[in-house]
């Protein structure tokens, strides 16, 4: 599969962003209202994982909160329901996406530099910054000569150096929402 190819690792999440915190849980749920627990969707801040999250009794959390969901003692999470698809998210998750993503590209913004200095081709046809939105051919030409002079240092780096490229963050943001809804061939930022 694509992944091993791609570098993505399969750590574990430690940290989660709050996405949506449903209290009476589903609205829509088939269970019984006496049934309903309170859910959590949240994103993995490693491997950008979509999870439902079950919260301890007596928790109530906020969109863009960011909480512990690792292997340690918790303090807001009583434990991982399951993985979830885009499509299973609420309309206030999907709304908080875009900020969340935000946050993790900043807070993880080494980690997105070393995908721009370290991308390979995919093919003898396609390279890997080739699946950024926006990312043609004279972009990803430029882009690889200035890397070749010398390795970029930021997103902001890039944005002055490659003149064509107006905002690295927002292709890496836009890239990751197309990863996320689940329809990509080759994933270079989420965990399929």
């Amino acid at each position: 599969m694509e992944k091993a190819e791609r570098g993505i690792k399969q750590e574990r999440e430690e940290f989660a962003i709050v996405l949506d915190f449903l209290p009476n849980g589903y609205p829509f749920s088939d269970s019984g209202s006496y049934r309903k627990r309170p859910v959590v969707q949240a994103i993995g801040t490693k491997g950008l994982t979509l999870l439902e999250l079950a919260p301890k009794v007596g928790i109530f959390l906020q969109p863009q909160q960011k909480i512990y969901i690792g292997e340690l003692k918790r303090d807001e999470i009583h434990h991982i329901i399951a993985r979830l698809s885009y499509s299973k998210l609420t309309n206030v998750a999907k709304g908080e996406l875009s900020y969340a993503l935000d946050r993790i590209i900043d807070e993880n913004e080494k980690k997105f530099v070393d995908f721009f200095n370290n991308a390979a081709p995919l093919t003898t046809r396609m390279h890997s910054l080739e699946l950024l939105p926006g990312m043609g051919k004279k972009r990803m030409w430029e882009l690889l000569e200035e890397k070749e002079k010398k390795p970029f240092e930021s997103l902001n780096e890039i944005n002055e150096r490659v003149r064509l490229i107006p905002n690295a963050k927002e292709m890496v943001k836009r890239r990751i929402l197309k990863e996320l809804e689940g329809n990509e061939k080759h994933y270079i930022f989420v965990r399929p």
